[in-house]
């Protein structure tokens, strides 16, 4: 279980602070990351360990990471560190030696995201972010970057980066806490998985055996994040290797308003226009309230009894 209180009460004031910056690649389909440590002042370090407190302290609960799961501005997702490229992050932050620290503005220009490695005789925090657009040399070509001073505006061709008060993930005791979901995924390329494991789920015979072609389905899903995360969570719930919920499916689909067509045979026959239905059957993600006798499409589901 993640240890969140743990994490909380990790002292930041005694622990040795080091900022790292990364460029991320990929080489035969895995990610590389490459880092470098900077060099910081007294004033920038301690308004670091103010912004990572804060962001703590503001974390009231913990949600197991799922493909579907969604957190709050008070909760975190989470989930083992070894199911994540994190050590190869790690790993290069363990020593800051010399050779490693940057030098020259090539060296921290158009970096992919930052860490914030907390170190004690205890253990280790890191808190990661992604970089924003002041990183990126391109999108800041052509800009003016001015100050106001003595009362005019002044040009000011200082080099600039920008670090936010804000963190997508922390590190702590072999978890990992998201707290931006998005930006987790690509700093750490976690969904780079995704587009395999939908493969071979549409190559997977109990799936293809419940359609009459998996075309339409391929091409709705496509790179679509969103669609790629719900076939997962479909592959992970395994409705459709259930004859009795198929069944149930073929009798109940009309009457839960889903537009679903089947062969003859009972096979579903996907279409553009039906497969959004399909994904919420094989979610299991329309639900019949007693209450307001209403039916509802859920983003989640959370079995109660």
């Amino acid at each position: 279980m993640a240890d969140l209180a743990g994490l909380k009460a990790f002292d930041l004031a005694a622990a040795d602070l080091t900022v790292w910056v990364y460029k991320k690649s990929t080489r035969d389909g895995l990610p590389v990351f490459n880092g470098r440590w900077v060099g910081i002042t007294d004033d920038l370090a301690a308004s670091l360990r103010g912004a990572v407190s804060q962001a703590l302290q503001a974390v009231t609960e913990t949600i197991e990471y799922g493909i579907l799961a969604q957190n709050n501005e008070g909760s975190v997702l989470t989930l083992g560190a070894d199911e994540t490229h994190i050590a190869l992050v790690d790993g290069q932050a363990a020593e800051p030696v010399e050779k490693l620290k940057v030098r020259q503005l090539k060296q921290i220009a158009n970096a992919d995201f930052y860490m914030l490695r907390f170190a004690t005789a205890d253990g280790v925090l890191l808190a990661v972010r992604k970089t924003n657009a002041t990183w990126s040399t391109r999108r800041t070509a052509g800009i003016l970057r001015v100050v106001f001073e003595d009362e005019e505006l002044d040009i000011d061709d200082r080099p600039a980066f920008s670090l936010e008060p804000f963190f997508d993930f922390f590190v702590f005791g072999g978890e990992v806490f998201v707290s931006h979901k998005g930006r987790f995924e690509s700093v750490l390329a976690y969904r780079a998985g995704h587009v395999e494991a939908f493969q071979e789920l549409v190559a997977e015979p109990d799936f293809l055996d419940i359609f009459s072609d998996v075309a339409a389905i391929t091409e709705f899903v496509g790179a679509n994040k969103i669609h790629l995360r719900r076939a997962i969570a479909i592959r992970e719930k395994g409705h459709f290797r259930s004859a009795e919920f198929m069944q149930n499916l073929r009798a109940q689909c009309a009457a839960m308003g889903l537009t679903i067509t089947f062969a003859d045979d009972g096979r579903i026959v996907p279409t553009p226009e039906t497969c959004r239905d399909i994904f919420q059957a094989l979610l299991d993600h329309r639900l019949d309230s007693r209450l307001s006798m209403q039916m509802y499409d859920v983003q989640s589901t959370e079995a109660v009894a």
